[in-house]
């Protein structure tokens, strides 16, 4: 486990920083990238080599669903293991990764639009460790994760996002961690092991969405609803859909857009990734 000596360099409050750190979009896909070696987790290693090294990262995943808005808070959040048949290897990781309280408490500040509640018996679901160990291998930069809450709808959601735009500034790396086409229930597990496989509604979806975000075009994104059954095919639930929200929320008028890992998988899922700034 990270000693305290690394937990103590992080507990003094953020300061403002001249370079704003940029925001990431990852598909995370199946909790075995957390352990294999393979195109996509090898881009998310390169990642984080590309951009400043954050002073820490919050990550809005799609396996934190919760009714309110919850933000972790304790010093060593657990590795939670939210998923089951997969082999021991996977079970058996661990990400040590310190928390930082006073970032959580200074994160729930910022939010107006809902109260915060600080969060001490979550952790680091598979959606938020799965990505950060390849990107952080040494566990010494402070992970916290907000919970997506269940009663709002998708304005809400982009709306929250603004309001941590400050993070920005103080070196805080944010990512939303979901997939942006998401259907188990079409997956294609035969063509498991043929990366870049989608089905024509998810690679019309997946294309149609890359679009909007290059265009700046949010308000279809939000209204997802309005893309009809393809639409309903691609986001069948919201929870792996609304990370991207977040994530769009933050986009500042001058900021870049760059996709990675822009493959379908198993017809029904996409990797796509957004890099914003």
């Amino acid at each position: 486990m990270t000693d305290l000596s690394a937990f103590n360099r992080f507990t003094s409050e953020l300061k403002e920083q001249e370079q704003v750190m940029p925001v990431l979009f990852i598909g995370h896909g199946s909790p075995m990238n957390g352990i294999e070696d393979n195109e996509f987790s090898r881009r998310w290693t390169q990642m984080a080599k590309e951009i400043p090294a954050p002073a820490a990262v919050l990550v809005v995943s799609a396996h934190w669903f919760s009714k309110g808005t919850r933000i972790t808070a304790m010093d060593f959040p657990p590795t939670i293991h939210d998923f089951g048949g997969f082999p021991q290897d996977l079970f058996d990781v661990q990400y040590p990764a310190p928390g930082n309280a006073l970032l959580a408490k200074e994160t729930a500040a910022l939010i107006h639009s809902s109260p915060v509640e600080m969060s001490h018996d979550w952790g680091l679901d598979h959606g938020a460790w799965t990505v950060v160990r390849h990107m952080y291998p040494e566990a010494n930069i402070p992970v916290l994760q907000l919970s997506i809450d269940y009663t709002k709808g998708p304005q809400y959601h982009y709306e929250l996002a603004k309001e941590l735009q400050t993070l920005r500034k103080k070196g805080v790396l944010i990512i939303g961690s979901g997939n942006m086409v998401h259907n188990l229930r079409m997956v294609a597990w035969d063509k498991m092991d043929e990366p870049g496989y989608g089905y024509d509604w998810a690679l019309k979806m997946n294309d149609t969405f890359k679009q909007l975000i290059s265009d700046g075009d949010h308000k279809p994104l939000i209204r997802y609803e309005g893309f009809g059954r393809e639409g309903q095919l691609a986001i069948p639930t919201p929870e792996h859909y609304l990370p991207l929200l977040y994530t769009l929320g933050l986009k500042k008028d001058k900021d870049e857009i760059a996709f990675f890992n822009d493959k379908a998988v198993a017809g029904s899922l996409t990797m796509t990734s957004v890099k914003i700034g």
